[in-house]
């Protein structure tokens, strides 16, 4: 019985975690630097030709380790629902550092925004603010349906918070196109640096979301899925809809 007890309490171990942070080291902090700081577009192109490979590889791994083979009526599995707080935590603070950065710039200018930015109107943020909040929404209806054991609400709660988040995308891609085609580019002044660099951070977690959410639904589709991963994936989300009132708040409307 002691073996048995010794065996059921092993630490669940996985090489993707570690994949993972290698990749996303290359895909944005060496990328960025080697361009922005070193002026190198071939070295930025070879951090993300590693970064890219690595991350995909590594998300891929993680997924069907956390989803393949799970029923959908199992209640709880790993130790995902527990660690990803530690996650949005360690998150939080990498946009506590960009805002930071934002007001002692804001607070330090002699006129705000500096010149040579273009007027960016009110409209757009907050159609994509109202899209995010109501994504958050339906991602709660999606859980509670999980909840339930109900497949096919869950289901289809899941495509609808994967379409807004699509559109809120969407909206903030054509927002930069046609700041872009306006002449307001990072190199503009540091609003323009503040501004794209800020935005640009929270649509990737944006993008990992809706990932977290694809790597849900396709296993869903055939009937198994993980409910502590779905908690997990639900959590970060509603920490990056919560980040994009601070974001939208200060960027745009301050």
């Amino acid at each position: 019985m002691a073996e048995d007890a010794v065996e059921h309490h092993e630490w669940e171990t996985s090489p993707w975690p570690l994949v993972l942070s290698v990749g996303v080291l290359f895909l944005a902090p060496f990328a960025f630097s080697m361009y922005f700081v070193y002026d190198s577009l071939m070295l930025s192109f070879i951090s993300l030709g590693i970064g890219v490979p690595l991350t995909l590889i590594a998300v891929i791994g993680w997924a069907k380790e956390s989803i393949g083979g799970i029923n959908l009526y199992t209640k709880e599995q790993g130790f995902g629902s527990g660690a990803m707080p530690f996650l949005i935590i360690a998150e939080a603070f990498i946009f506590i550092g960009f805002l930071v950065a934002y007001w002692v710039l804001r607070l330090t200018a002699d006129s705000w925004p500096p010149e040579g930015s273009p007027h960016i109107g009110y409209t757009t943020p907050i159609i994509m603010t109202i899209i995010l909040v109501s994504s958050s929404v339906t991602m709660h209806i999606a859980e509670h349906k999980l909840e339930h054991d109900n497949r096919s609400g869950f289901i289809s709660f899941l495509i609808i918070t994967i379409i807004l988040g699509a559109i809120f995308l969407g909206l903030s891609a054509s927002e930069w196109s046609h700041l872009l085609h306006s002449g307001f580019k990072t190199s503009t002044n540091i609003y323009g640096s503040a501004f794209y660099s800020i935005t640009g951070f929270h649509a990737s977690h944006v993008i990992v979301g809706l990932g977290m959410f694809i790597v849900a639904l396709i296993p869903a589709l055939s009937g198994s899925v993980s409910k502590t991963y779905v908690k997990s994936a639900s959590m970060y989300w509603h920490f990056v809809d919560i980040i994009w009132f601070f974001v939208v708040s200060q960027v745009y409307f301050w």
